[in-house]
């Protein structure tokens, strides 16, 4: 009996032995994967509502929210920037009424001129500080300058360049030029200068800090030139390629004084308000014409249009 026990040990040692060895054989692994528990450090007081469903009536929850000691961020109305232009144009000039046509010599030509004199003590100051940063600047010459940048840009506006027009005008001119003649074909064409472009206004404002510079001239340009606008089936709207007119322009011209890579461009037009009105847009209306059968041709010059029968309306 007692030797039937000693079997019986030996055997469960040895077994409990195999067992503990392949046990163990898992269990070397060279890199051990760490065991993560969940663990809560802090109750959340406001839980935020969950998409899709509907807030309860009367429940305020930026009131909630202030009441769990949560802020909600301030909502601001933004806009973009731009360092680049100005968004208008400063103290812009008055033009002297009737101007390229009234004499300096009548009563009326003097006091304007004297009214100009007073003005001109502004533009003066104005040009000091340009010439301060931008040592190449004469009023002389800037105006046959501001001449060829206005020329080169309607010139790249009637091929609808956009990059050319882009380094040409600012970037509150472009949507002004380009508003509304995607789908037209313009025909624009300079002929020549009734008189030689002349420097008439200047303002140097800065915006934004103090010593952030922007240089706004107005020069005075009277030309002669061709305009022609058609729609996108090709009709006339405005204007003619052959019938030249006389134009009377104040161009602003501006730049990023304190940027050391500006360049003047064009910034907008000055139009005073006893300039003519513009021509009216000619509309094309189709006129439908008679049913033809199979086999006829159709003869205008014996189509008569059909006047439109009086209506009588009643209240």
């Amino acid at each position: 009996m007692a030797m039937h026990m000693r079997r019986t040990l030996l055997v469960l040692r040895r077994a409990t032995c195999n067992s503990l060895k392949n046990s163990e054989t898992p269990l070397d692994v060279r890199h051990p994967i760490p065991v993560l528990l969940p663990l809560r450090t802090k109750k959340r007081c406001f839980i935020p509502p969950a998409v899709g469903m509907k807030a309860k009536k009367g429940v305020d929850p930026e009131a909630k929210a202030r009441a769990a000691g949560i802020v909600f961020r301030q909502q601001y109305m933004e806009r973009p920037i731009n360092i680049a232009c100005t968004a208008g144009i400063f103290d812009p000039y008055v033009p002297p009424e009737g101007d390229a046509r009234l004499s300096t010599l009548s009563k009326e030509g003097l006091k304007q001129r004297t009214e100009q004199l007073r003005q001109s003590a502004a533009s003066q100051l104005a040009f000091r500080k340009i010439k301060e940063h931008d040592s190449e600047f004469s009023t002389k010459n800037f105006a046959e300058r501001a001449q060829e940048i206005f020329t080169e840009a309607h010139y790249a506006l009637t091929q609808f360049n956009k990059e050319k027009l882009h380094s040409l005008v600012t970037e509150r001119c472009y949507p002004e030029m380009t508003r509304g003649n995607r789908y037209k074909t313009i025909h624009w064409r300079f002929i020549e200068s009734l008189e030689p472009p002349r420097v008439v206004h200047a303002r140097c404002p800065d915006m934004v800090s103090k010593g952030n510079l922007y240089g706004q001239v107005t020069v005075r340009m009277h030309s002669k030139q061709t305009l022609a606008i058609y729609d996108r089936f090709g009709r006339l709207m405005l204007g003619s390629e052959e019938q030249p007119k006389d134009v009377l322009e104040y161009l602003v011209m501006e730049r990023h004084i304190v940027n050391p890579y500006g360049r003047w461009r064009l910034h907008g037009k000055i139009v005073p308000s006893w300039a003519p009105a513009k021509d009216p847009i000619v509309k094309t209306v189709m006129i439908p014409g008679p049913d033809l059968k199979p086999g006829e041709e159709f003869d205008a010059l014996n189509y008569e249009v059909p006047k439109p029968a009086a209506v009588q309306w009643n209240k």
